[in-house]
């Protein structure tokens, strides 16, 4: 099942108080980027981001979902409606996250 719109808007608006916020559709699915960095993503409506150690210790009782068959497990954020929470949470993670890697020119 492919990820709406509707919930794509509801989620980037309960991210409008970060700077920098984008995304990438992949797939009927929605990459999101955090400051250039990818956090995570929205599948199947649920918003996910990689389970590095700060969103572990950040979302209380985590709960690990596959965002698609043949993924590596990431963490799903119940907390959507609170903002704050869901600043917090993107800012706690962004200094785990992997910096984008350089494309070499061919």
């Amino acid at each position: 099942m492919a990820s709406s719109q509707d919930y794509l808007q509801f989620i980037l608006e309960q991210l409008s108080e970060l700077n920098e916020i984008s995304y990438r559709a992949m797939m009927g699915e929605f990459i999101l980027y955090y400051r250039g960095r990818i956090v995570g993503g929205i599948y199947d409506d649920r918003l996910l981001v990689k389970p590095v150690k700060s969103a572990v210790a950040y979302i209380k009782n985590p709960t690990y979902e596959l965002p698609y068959d043949g993924a590596k497990e990431m963490l799903l954020v119940d907390d959507i409606d609170n903002k704050k929470y869901l600043a917090g949470l993107f800012n706690a993670m962004y200094d785990e996250l992997p910096a984008p890697k350089v494309k070499k020119k061919k």
